[in-house]
């Protein structure tokens, strides 16, 4: 198919000092979760983009300086000469397919506790480490040869990204996480010398570095500055008002101005709290004072608000991060016409639970992420299919959809059968709450591929029992049956049923997603912690319920700090006038009253309540695989070779678990078996010589 021309902005060259960008599509920095551990995974996931299209590509932040690192996230570094290695061989993969390679240079000063290097932590100013987890360390501020050997650092760092292969060199100062920032703002930033006080004198630092940057690599580099957009602090941070009196100041510094909004959970917070293009008015009239090019994001999946943002004037280059990662080749989607076929970002943000919790990062629509070294998989080819001809998929949930899916892709006949009146499971049901319209998504594009390929028969309102799966004669067997919560209590607090009293409306959150939702004083028990008591705290609220949240933790929906969200809730809540008790568990469940817990100490509280709502764990829906499990005998006379069970049937988790399970259903049906091998490549530090 031909690209539809009102496209066509978004595939012209853009020049970047000395390097020339084949279209706007820009892969701003983006964490992983693999960093200096996993090189080659991370390497392979980058050449996906490369393949996929996109312009430029960058890097996550990289540590240039062994005096600060963030131990123990686990980002890329580039101490010395060792590291350069592993680094060219990303760059390499980056450049493959005739895009940009880009690398961002951190020194994260504030931000740095060096837990692994015990390096004192320098800072402009000495003030306590900022840092996720308030690591009791403070940083000690830099004095005048501390600022030059810093200079010296970064300019030792360019010249290993030169050699290492890069085109563009990104000076972080972003987020709160880059020195550059912590030199502009006053709430960091306290000196007295020629480096403090005036914006003129608080640029200073930045200015030496681009232009030693100029001086040193300008020639055959192009040097990008991230800055935030607005610290969202107050009058005491970098404020709108100065970033664009420092751009106005500094207008050709950089070869690319790259703007990213405040803090990290400002910049990339989840479509619950965040629309896309969310940085707009923040961003909007900043090209104008700046002959330079502007990279801006905000979560962009639309390509029409894509050529907005460019023809409008606002930006010069589209910088996608999550969009990038749902779909590493959305670039040469838009390019062949093929709109329809790109996996749009959800604004989950699972991704960054990947970098949050040092381990290897998940998308929810693209569970090839990360696995493209790994495990070999390709984030839009599927292998051929084996010797079986046919599968039968139960259940069209997320993990029974992207089976469906990608067992299609290879070739096999599938049939999907769903024992409800519409596809999508569980995603169905919650993009129905309160901010979570776009995670179905999941559902849309799965069902629009399915639509499409003539080798899929799907069925609703098809329940099946062992018996029927016995007489389809289908080869292999999916069971895909998604789960139910619990309304018995039974979580993390306890492991046995809460006493409850018969008389009290006990309520679950399937209950409250079929529209069941009670009203008056309603307690709920959040011992799940992730996304879900939040919500439906919300939706209780907006229903006219008066909520008391009690939860086990010190945190509302706990889980959710690792996706960037954990603050937002808990505003939104207490804004709605939801009663929030933290540290706090159900003891018991009486006929008009909860007796709350101190998980501390053990003393109890009475809580009024016309019902409950138990917000606990799930149990899987794994009957028809136990059924047909008993009846194994027969299944060699129905031509069943195999059954399996997947997704929240075999072990409730996140919608990004159950994608995944349904792809890797579907990528190693008919595949030798491994046995007790490791079903993914993994690389070894080596030893050093004694």
């Amino acid at each position: 198919m031909a690209r539809d021309p009102r496209y066509d902005v978004l595939f012209e060259p853009v020049k970047i000092g000395p390097v020339t960008a084949k279209n706007r599509f820009y892969q701003v920095p983006h964490c992983n979760g693999g960093g200096y551990r996993d090189p080659s995974a991370v390497a392979a996931m980058r050449g996906s983009k490369a393949e996929g299209g996109w312009g430029v590509i960058f890097t996550e932040q990289c540590e240039m300086h062994h005096s600060s690192e963030i131990t123990p996230y686990i980002e890329l570094r580039l101490w010395d000469d060792d590291d350069i290695p592993q680094l060219a061989k990303m760059a390499g993969r980056m450049k493959e397919y005739g895009g940009l390679a880009g690398i961002q240079l951190a020194y994260s000063g504030i931000n740095g506790p060096n837990l692994y290097t015990k390096e004192v932590p320098l800072a402009p100013s000495a003030l306590p480490i900022r840092t996720f987890t308030n690591d009791p360390v403070q940083a000690r501020a830099m004095d005048k040869q501390d600022i030059a050997d810093l200079r010296r650092w970064f300019v030792n760092a360019m010249k290993r990204s030169r050699t290492a292969g890069f085109d563009l060199v990104c000076l972080y100062g972003a987020h709160g996480f880059g020195v550059f920032q912590h030199f502009l703002s006053r709430a960091t930033n306290q000196r007295t010398d020629e480096y403090g006080g005036s914006l003129e004198n608080r640029a200073r630092f930045v200015r030496e570095v681009v232009e030693e940057a100029h001086n040193t690599i300008g020639d055959t580099m192009g040097i990008t500055l991230r800055l935030s957009l607005d610290e969202m602090i107050g009058d005491l941070g970098f404020a709108n008002s100065e970033v664009r009196d420092f751009v106005e100041m500094h207008k050709d510094l950089p070869d690319l101005w790259d703007l990213a909004h405040g803090a990290w959970e400002d910049c990339s917070g989840p479509s619950r709290f965040k629309d896309e293009a969310a940085q707009q008015e923040l961003v909007a009239g900043i090209k104008a004072l700046t002959s330079k090019p502007v990279v801006g994001v905000g979560r962009f999946t639309s390509p029409d608000v894509m050529v907005r943002q460019i023809n409008s004037g606002t930006l010069d280059l589209i910088g996608c991060a999550r969009p990038s990662i749902a779909d590493p080749f959305l670039p040469k989607k838009v390019e062949e016409g093929r709109i329809e076929d790109i996996r749009e970002c959800i604004g989950c943000n699972i991704c960054i639970t990947g970098d949050m919790t040092m381990s290897i990062s998940r998308c929810t629509q693209n569970p090839t992420f990360m696995e493209e070294w790994r495990k070999g998989w390709h984030p839009e080819r599927m292998q051929d299919k084996g010797a079986s001809r046919n599968v039968l998929v139960v259940g069209a949930g997320p993990a029974g959809l992207e089976a469906a899916h990608a067992l299609a892709k290879r070739g096999y006949d599938v049939a999907l059968a769903e024992a409800g009146s519409e596809f999508g499971g569980r995603v169905a049901l919650e993009s129905k709450l309160p901010g979570l319209a776009a995670w179905g998504r999941v559902r849309d594009y799965r069902e629009y591929q399915l639509s499409q390929m003539g080798n899929v028969e799907t069925y609703l309102n098809s329940e099946l029992g062992a018996g029927d799966v016995l007489e389809f004669g289908f080869e292999h067997i999916a069971i895909a049956t998604g789960s139910t919560w619990r309304r018995d209590g039974v979580a993390r607090q306890h492991v046995v049923p809460m006493e409850i009293d018969d008389g009290m409306p006990v309520y679950t959150p399937d209950d409250l997603m079929a529209g069941n939702v009670p009203s008056g004083d309603v307690v709920l028990f959040d011992d799940d912690h992730y996304y879900m008591g939040g919500v439906l705290a919300e939706l209780l609220v907006k229903s006219g319920a008066a909520v008391t949240l009690v939860t086990p933790c010190a945190y509302v929906s706990d889980w959710t700090n690792n996706t960037l969200e954990q603050a937002a809730i808990h505003k939104r809540l207490v804004e709605l006038g939801v009663n929030i008790q933290l540290n706090r568990g159900l003891k018991s469940v009486a006929g008009d009253h909860v007796v709350a817990d101190c998980i501390y100490t053990g003393r109890t509280e009475t809580l009024p309540a016309a019902s409950v709502v138990l917000v606990t764990c799930r149990v899987p829906e794994d009957g028809l695989w136990r059924d047909l499990e008993t009846r194994r005998p027969d299944w060699a006379d129905a031509g069943i070779k195999s059954v399996k069970v997947i997704g929240d049937a075999q072990a409730p988790g996140p919608i990004a678990w159950a994608t995944y399970a349904g792809h890797r259903y579907a990528r190693e049906l008919d595949m030798p078996d491994i046995g007790d091998a490791i079903p993914f490549r993994r690389e070894i530090a080596r030893l050093a010589p004694d």
